[in-house]
């Protein structure tokens, strides 16, 4: 069996580990159940999710047992990690909805048949009967305040407030692992690095009630070279629902990532052999577009299939060449408004989300319709704009939208 730390390390996956040495060992003798816990605040995943649903395909791969965790009892309070205010509380049944929604994404990256098959568990099936006192009695005893305030979770929030509600989030993701533990043999909890204090504290529990061989390790966030985390758009969070991010959309964000991104992006979020990697990074000026381009579908591959990549990378270059199929990228359909104002235009595509930003946009050359720049802020779209039933909308170089 290949040991699976190796291949973690080479592609750089690896931020953190509580038990260096072991965790290696252990990956090397045997099949690990191991864990990776997602809180369904929303009904779709997004990019921030990405890097862990890629290590639970390299794990299992190797021949590791992966446990999805879905947060549905977590969910209800909400990770104050990396979070300046309290998160908006969900109720159950949106909590319940975005788990099925969330559940179909996941299946892209894992499999749940054969002898490491996958489970998807749910912690509102054991957190949310626990009894308060004594839960606390059982486990509250076991952690120290002074301790976790010196987590940077709670650390970071002191001086804008933190609530006892949110405190508790440490214990009951502790608790997830030493159910997962004691329910299925599960010896390592993953994720990315803002969960390091979180992942302690379940290795720490775990070990405080005699065990020896509970083990964490977290994994690199998708961040540029600024350190600013990856995946935010004109519309905000990079989403895997095709309904909320198109795969065009999808396709042309990491079509148009900084060069400096390129061999991060390849080794953390394709299964390219590392050989070809270092091929594609080593392009340099314009050649480095080439290696974006197979970035770019490989990813879009994996989140929608082939045949959306496919589809999202004929638009792509149809839009750059001047030819192709251009009836995958964005569309807007004006309902036959074509004297609708450029301003109006900008703000119902989503490119601006005010008329003052969009006007701001135009004064600053931004805009551009059919490839010709608009200066005026009171140009109104009139029949000529749409040849052969539609009109380009741009904004610099790397966004565009189609309006029909």
């Amino acid at each position: 069996m290949t040991n699976v730390f190796d291949i973690l390390e080479e592609r750089g996956y690896i931020e953190q580990m509580t038990h260096p040495q072991e965790i290696k060992e252990l990956f090397g003798k045997e099949s690990v159940p191991f864990y990776i816990g997602i809180d369904p605040t929303a009904d779709s995943l997004h990019v921030g999710h990405f890097v862990s649903l890629m290590v639970a395909s390299h794990m299992q791969k190797c021949g590791h047992k992966p446990i999805i965790l879905v947060g549905g009892g977590t969910a209800t309070i909400g990770d104050p990690s990396g979070k300046t205010d309290m998160r908006k509380m969900l109720s159950r049944e949106e909590i319940d909805h975005n788990v099925e929604c969330i559940k179909k994404q996941i299946e892209r990256f894992v499999s749940f048949e054969g002898e490491n098959a996958a489970i998807i568990v749910n912690n509102a099936d054991w957190l949310l009967d626990l009894k308060f006192v004594d839960f606390m009695r059982e486990i509250g005893t076991l952690f120290s305040v002074n301790k976790m305030l010196a987590a940077d979770c709670y650390k970071n929030r002191l001086d804008t407030g933190l609530t006892f509600f949110e405190m508790s989030y440490m214990l009951m993701q502790s608790y997830d692992f030493l159910h997962l533990y004691e329910t299925y043999g599960c010896k390592l909890e993953m994720g990315g690095n803002d969960q390091w204090s979180n992942i302690i504290g379940g290795v720490d529990l775990i070990r405080k009630i005699g065990k020896d061989d509970s083990y964490g390790l977290t994994f690199k966030l998708l961040t540029t070279k600024e350190g600013k985390k990856m995946g935010k758009t004109e519309k905000g969070a990079l989403w895997l629902d095709a309904e909320k991010t198109s795969p065009y959309e999808f396709y042309q964000y990491w079509r148009n990532i900084e060069d400096a991104s390129v061999e991060n992006v390849l080794k953390l979020l394709t299964f390219l052999p590392m050989e070809k990697i270092k091929e594609l990074s080593s392009l340099k000026d314009e050649q480095i577009n080439e290696a974006k381009k197979i970035a770019a579908f490989e990813i879009t591959k994996l989140v929608h299939g082939e045949e959306e990549a496919k589809k999202a990378e004929e638009a792509a270059n149809a839009l750059f060449t001047g030819k192709g199929n251009l009836d995958n990228m964005p569309t807007v359909d004006l309902n036959g408004n074509k004297n609708i104002s450029i301003v109006d235009a900008i703000v119902l595509t989503g490119i601006a989300p005010s008329k003052g930003q969009a006007r701001t946009l135009i004064t600053q050359g931004g805009i551009s319709l059919n490839d010709e720049k608009i200066t005026d802020i009171s140009y109104v779209l009139s029949d000529s704009d749409f040849k052969d039933g539609y009109a380009i909308l741009k904004k610099g170089k790397k966004v565009f939208y189609k309006l029909v």
